[in-house]
């Protein structure tokens, strides 16, 4: 693999989506790693997860009353640097302290409320050079952030495609978080492009000059954000880590920083629970996520990202940024995953997985879910004694009463509930609505 993907940091988990009493599993760059707290050092590890000893995965091991990672299937234990302390099977000529007995403990960094960790050669990671957004670093408290990660079935070049792409928004996203009639020229200009990325400006910005000019910024090979600020409302960043995992498949890190000109907004925005901004943010990201599935495919049968000005037809101004990644990519390394084919086309039901690909490692989609699964039996029981109360003339419209918001609310809680674990694949913009001049037609003599 070029040293273009490897020589980096990347992020892999939000910190407040870790838990420090047990081990996490993230495949990177083809990779499995483990992540776990270290109670001596005080920090956060990644190790290769793999035991030294059988070679079966630590993440399915523990943190043990020493604080170290213990595999699962032996017991050996593990600290911080990677030194085995314990080997429960071993008698007094069995040293733990051998060199084949040691664990990788990869270079690791925080930043702006990410773990990120080093692929490449360790002597080589430098801390001060994470791929972050510089601005969040600058008055960082007046930045109210709302961020969402999901795995996807597409590679990390085409999602970074997808969010570098300003032009796709009032027609994927109708009814959602765009509007067709919205719908307009992009005249972007590539301000610079060099081997770190390119920054792109495009004056009029998004919804026709509603909004103001829209600055974008790629940092390769990961990072993206489009940069406005809407007068009268609020400064609106949209920052996107596209970390891949293996061919086909990626992590998507999303971020939505705001700077709002008043508090009121700031405040509305913390009212609302952040595993039900997750549950919308699914469905945007839905919007597009079966045709970039099959987008890719075709791509690739047709040269991939090497023949991509081929294959493509970029007639207008709004294709710039996909022409400057592609650019990019062929000029500093290619592809991560460059010659393996994509694994087979999915079903739509497994790409509209919520549960796997994000609500199980989402500390806040996990709470949630559990916390309804354990209301909903309690609320069956209520309705069921909601309607043996109205068979009591003196208690009949109580009960009736308590049985439709009992009813009501088990309804809505099988919402959440699937909004937590599966999509519906119909896509917003699809709803067929009929002109008030077609019904009047089907309903004419």
């Amino acid at each position: 693999m070029h040293p273009t993907w490897t020589e980096q940091w990347w992020p892999v988990a939000y910190l407040q989506d870790l838990d420090q009493a047990k081990p996490s599993r993230f495949t990177l760059l083809e990779r499995d790693l483990v992540i776990w707290w270290d109670v001596a050092g005080g920090c956060w590890r990644v190790f290769p997860d793999v035991c030294p000893h059988r070679l079966v995965p630590l993440s399915e091991g523990r943190i043990n009353a020493e604080g170290l990672l213990e595999c699962p299937y032996h017991g050996w234990s593990f600290d911080g640097e990677g030194q085995c302390h314990s080997i429960p099977q071993a008698n007094q000529n069995t040293r733990p302290n051998s060199r084949r007995s040691r664990c990788a403990s990869l270079p690791t960094a925080l930043g702006q409320g990410l773990l990120f960790v080093w692929m490449g050669a360790p002597d080589a990671a430098d801390p001060a050079q994470l791929p972050l957004v510089p601005v969040l670093d600058e008055n960082p408290k007046s930045w109210t952030i709302q961020d969402t990660f999901r795995d996807l079935p597409m590679d990390a070049v085409t999602l970074l495609e997808n969010v570098l792409d300003v032009s796709h928004v009032p027609f994927t996203h109708h009814k959602t978080v765009g509007k067709r009639e919205n719908a307009s020229p992009v005249e972007a200009s590539i301000i610079r492009e060099s081997a770190e990325g390119f920054e792109a400006f495009w004056e009029e910005g998004p919804r026709r000059g509603k909004l103001g000019s829209q600055s974008t910024t790629f940092s390769a090979p990961q990072l993206m954000w489009h940069d406005l600020t809407a007068k009268g409302f609020a400064r609106i960043l949209t920052v996107v880590y596209a970390v891949p995992i293996r061919r086909g498949e990626c992590r998507l890190f999303a971020r939505f920083p705001f700077q709002f000109e008043s508090a009121a907004p700031r405040l509305l925005i913390g009212l609302r629970p952040r595993w039900l901004q997750h549950i919308g943010n699914h469905k945007v990201l839905e919007d597009d996520q079966i045709f970039l599935h099959w987008q890719e495919r075709v791509l690739e049968a047709s040269g991939g990202s090497a023949a991509a000005e081929r294959a493509f037809f970029l007639p207008t101004s709004s294709d710039r940024y996909v022409s400057a990644l592609h650019r990019w990519l062929n000029q500093n390394g290619g592809e991560p995953f460059a010659g393996r084919p994509l694994p087979a086309r999915q079903a739509t039901e497994v790409l509209m997985d919520r549960y796997r690909s994000h609500t199980q490692n989402c500390r806040s989609c996990s709470q949630a879910l559990e916390r309804i699964r354990q209301i909903r039996p309690w609320l069956w029981g209520g309705l069921w004694g909601s309607a043996a109360m109205v068979g009591s003339d003196s208690l009949s419209w109580t009960g009736l009463g308590l049985a439709a918001l009992t009813g009501l609310a088990l309804i809505q809680t099988a919402r959440w509930q699937q909004g937590l674990t599966t999509g519906n694949g119909q896509a917003p913009r699809n709803q067929i609505v009929r002109s008030t001049a077609l019904k009047r037609d089907a309903v004419a003599p």
